[in-house]
């Protein structure tokens, strides 16, 4: 699978577990709704600030967002 669709799902699924919507999470990173969908549908490839900032925000690591890891939790 390639990185960015499998970082995309698990970002999806993340989002939805911890109950937010995506104008939500696009709004912690400083995007619109239409541009986050992008992220999660593997369009685009997130930065270090997108990643660190929606870790935190989700409650996850970033070793699971990466599918390095199946634990979801943070260390």
């Amino acid at each position: 699978m390639d990185l960015k669709i499998g970082v995309g799902k698990r970002l999806a699924y993340c989002r939805k577990r911890a109950g937010y919507t995506q104008k939500q999470a696009g709004e912690a990173v400083n995007m619109t709704q239409p541009n986050y969908a992008r992220y999660e549908r593997g369009v685009y490839e997130l930065n270090y600030y997108q990643i660190k900032t929606l870790c935190a925000l989700f409650d996850v690591s970033s070793d699971y967002l990466f599918g390095l890891s199946k634990d979801i939790g943070r260390n």
